[in-house]
């Protein structure tokens, strides 16, 4: 059976796209929840910050690499098998966190959740390239303003959860999961098995170089930087000499897919960037608890859920490079705002912050369609793969590179002319950088796309 001739009614599209957003949520919240979880874990086990920040790095590299690994298997193995065997895993390992007595159970406990819940993001953006792409923008959309909800619901559930019961019970989150098991299942299409060959050696030399590197970003260590050069190196020899490698050089050859796959890792930074530095700063500035931390994300996260899927329908009416392009621009003049009312109030950062927060689903909605659109049908599992692998990537690089930033001292002058300095200029000197990191997106994909039009969806359909 060919992909040509799958076909998914509405109601089992519909029922399906709902049940990709509610086991994406679940997946998203998952990591989220913990990051407000680690001074009860440490207190815990009784072990040093070092010790368990590993908690939230596991989970992390794993997750980031098994991205881009099912995104591969998605080429040749079916969506519903590769599912099945990810939401177990997703769940055994959530269970075994639940009664974890030993900070080492835990850690494994971690590494097996990211490696089935890896599956989720992963194939959540294939289910729509492959089964309905007359409809796939609009659940891009979907799927991505799920994420930006899940990113900032999920520290507000942990703090109260975690603060009402115990952080264990944060794992019940994850095994709700098998719930959604036999209905998955049922919706989604049978397929059969692709012939190919998958380089297991070349996947795993990859595997481990980007372990390196977001090792060394997480840990500052030296040794995992040269893991991660030493690893891409024979990776690179690997590539050239393998009849079929695991990352086809044409792939990286494709400007368009280049150029996509860049503009989302730095949105997506200066995102997560955003999302790691909101925190600290009302916290230090305004001495607001966990909770009320999560009050200010809020309004940003729930308007972003809904404004997602208003993204995908104007990719499909009016192509997905405007929509990177309005992206970019709502990240920009948001982070700008920021960096001029640092310090001014909490109720101003939460309303300013919403402006923002409005680029997050659309970036990655948008850019995830522009791929299905340059992509060989062959290549759209790890194509997109990297993609989920690069924006995986960008929160471990922006939480290591702006936390390092901040532990500066004595910053006082604010490089805005329009904040104010003391103690909020560090904040906004950070907030300025990111939004020339949009800025520069902005400019590298509007020079890369100018000539680039996808047809949009009133044009392929115009009856």
């Amino acid at each position: 059976m060919t992909n040509e001739s799958i076909h998914v009614g509405p109601a089992q599209k519909k029922k399906l796209i709902f049940l990709v957003a509610l086991i994406l949520t679940i997946a998203v919240m998952n990591g989220t929840m913990f990051n407000v979880a680690i001074p009860d874990i440490q207190s815990y086990f009784g072990i040093p910050s070092s010790q368990v920040s590993w908690v939230l790095t596991s989970y992390i590299m794993v997750y980031a690499i098994g991205a881009l690994m099912y995104g591969k298997l998605a080429d040749f193995y079916s969506i519903k098998a590769l599912l099945t065997f990810g939401i177990i895993l997703f769940a055994a390992g959530a269970t075994l966190g639940l009664f974890s007595q030993s900070f080492a159970m835990l850690l494994v406990a971690r590494v097996l959740q990211a490696a089935g819940g890896a599956t989720i993001p992963a194939l959540g953006f294939v289910i729509p390239a492959r089964f309905f792409p007359e409809d796939k923008g609009r659940v891009f959309g979907l799927i991505s303003s799920t994420v930006a909800f899940a990113s900032g619901v999920g520290p507000i559930v942990g703090g109260l959860l975690g603060g009402w019961l115990s952080w264990r019970y944060l794992f019940l989150f994850s095994i709700l999961s098998l719930l959604a098991l036999p209905f998955l299942r049922k919706w989604l299409p049978d397929e059969e098995k692709r012939s190919g060959f998958i380089d297991y050696l070349g996947a795993a030399l990859f595997g481990a170089a980007i372990a390196g590197i977001l090792l060394f970003v997480t840990t500052l260590q030296w040794i995992f930087l040269l893991m991660f050069i030493v690893f891409m190196a024979v990776f690179a020899v690997r590539t050239a000499k393998a009849d079929d490698p695991f990352i086809r050089p044409s792939l990286l050859k494709n400007k368009y897919y280049t150029v996509t796959i860049l503009t989302s890792f730095l949105g997506v930074c200066s995102m997560f960037g955003l999302l790691f530095i909101i925190p600290l700063m009302t916290r230090e500035l305004y001495e607001l608890s966990t909770t009320q931390i999560g009050l200010v994300i809020f309004p940003g996260a729930i308007l972003a859920g809904f404004l997602g899927r208003t993204g995908g329908d104007l990719a499909d009416r009016h192509g997905p490079k405007v929509v990177v392009i309005a992206a970019l621009v709502f990240i920009a003049f948001g982070t700008m705002l920021l960096s001029g009312f640092a310090g001014v109030s909490a109720v101003a950062v939460s309303v300013v912050l919403i402006i923002a927060y409005i680029g997050f689903p659309l970036i990655q909605s948008s850019t995830a369609n522009i791929l299905s659109s340059v992509l060989e049908e062959n290549e759209t599992g790890v194509g997109i793969g990297m993609f989920n692998l690069m924006n995986f990537m960008a929160g471990a690089f922006s939480s290591a590179i702006f936390g390092a930033v901040l532990e500066i001292q004595g910053v006082t002058t604010s490089l805005n002319p329009f904040a104010s300095g003391g103690n909020s200029a560090i904040y906004s000197n950070v907030y300025l950088a990111l939004t020339l990191i949009s800025l520069f997106a902005l400019a590298m994909f509007t020079y890369t796309f100018r000539a680039f039009r996808v047809a949009p969806r009133s044009e392929k359909n115009p009856e």
